[in-house]
């Protein structure tokens, strides 16, 4: 039975490549550092920025300054970011059967919120879990235990939507079932 469902939200609930796209593009030009769109899809996307920056060419002492421009940029795309309408209907589903929603995402929660308000869902989950929410950042499972040990369930009593192999293996890690979102 299931008791609580947990959805990640790049890729997952919400298309937010572009916007993460034209995020990084601009913040990495600032420091002369060119984004391929192709490249930061098909191996930057659903990573953890300090993990992709310095495939990018970002150097390390950059890391920072790049990541909080972005954030500051990514406000300029929230029209290119497109709802998973399928999945919101399915949320809709758990919560007429009283079954609670978490979102947890490794997106920071100025994103997260800003998301969430553009689409009108800012009151929609139970628990909201952001970056600043977890000091081990997926893969690991720590933030899908988290949510667990706030809601006092069981592994086996959750479900977990995700799409990006670091979120796939955090999800599988916390011992819950694990449903793989395609974009």
């Amino acid at each position: 039975m299931i008791r609580l469902a947990m959805f990640d939200m790049d890729g997952t609930l919400f298309d937010t490549r572009e916007a993460n796209f034209l995020s990084y593009e601009r913040a990495c030009a600032e420091i002369g550092v060119t984004v391929d769109r192709g490249f930061f899809l098909e191996k930057c996307y659903g990573r953890n920025a300090r993990d992709f920056l310095p495939d990018l060419g970002v150097p390390r002492e950059m890391y920072e300054r790049v990541h909080s421009a972005k954030i500051e940029y990514y406000m300029d795309h929230l029209d290119s970011i497109v709802k998973n309408e399928n999945l919101f209907d399915l949320i809709g589903v758990f919560r007429a059967q009283g079954i609670p929603c978490a979102l947890v995402t490794t997106a920071s929660r100025y994103n997260t919120d800003a998301i969430l308000r553009v689409h009108g869902c800012e009151d929609l989950f139970d628990l909201v879990m952001a970056s600043e929410d977890c000091k081990v950042p997926k893969p690991a499972p720590d933030c899908y235990l988290r949510a667990m040990e706030i809601f006092g369930v069981k592994p086996q009593e959750c479900i977990i939507f995700e799409d990006s192999p670091a979120g796939i293996a955090a999800g599988k890690a916390s011992g819950a079932g694990v449903y793989i979102v395609q974009g």
